[in-house]
């Protein structure tokens, strides 16, 4: 099912790069991007979240805090975190749960792999609500950072 601005963030409980619990609800009273990305160390994910890295100012700026999630293991995110100098959370979706409740979920991906996370983006409000959704079919588009800082502006 799709997720849609309007639609209350379905809620999480995954394990970060550290290995430590994070929840949607952790981020409350705050704007959070919740960004799902495909593989650790490939192009385009690295890429993507460099970016994120290199803005993170001008978003926590706007009262917002930043999480990633892929379906990598805790421990291959905490290389590829460190290897990159990543500033926010990495959240692993190893059970393929999250993704899939975010509509953010291949069926059949590279080389045949099955249940990899969609590059996506979603910018959550103070209140849960979903202000912003991006899902992208090709693995190679980025998200469109410049809607979603418009759409956090705006909040």
């Amino acid at each position: 099912m799709a997720i849609k601005a309007g639609d209350k963030a379905p809620l999480f409980t995954l394990h970060a790069s550290d290995t430590s619990e994070v929840n949607l609800s952790d981020y409350a009273g705050k704007n959070l991007v919740v960004l799902f990305f495909p593989l650790a160390f490939t192009g385009t994910c690295t890429e993507e979240l460099c970016t994120m890295r290199d803005s993170l100012t001008g978003f926590n700026e706007m009262n917002t805090d930043v999480v990633a999630i892929s379906v990598d293991s805790p421990f291959t995110l905490a290389k590829f975190k460190e290897s990159e100098n990543l500033n926010f959370p990495l959240l692993s979706d190893f059970n393929k749960e999250v993704s899939r409740q975010y509509g953010s979920l291949y069926d059949t991906f590279a080389f045949g792999m099955e249940g990899v996370s969609k590059r996506s983006a979603f910018v959550v409000d103070t209140e849960g609500i979903i202000r912003y959704a991006e899902v992208l079919e090709s693995a190679g588009d980025l998200p469109n950072f410049t809607e979603v800082k418009k759409v956090l502006s705006a909040l």
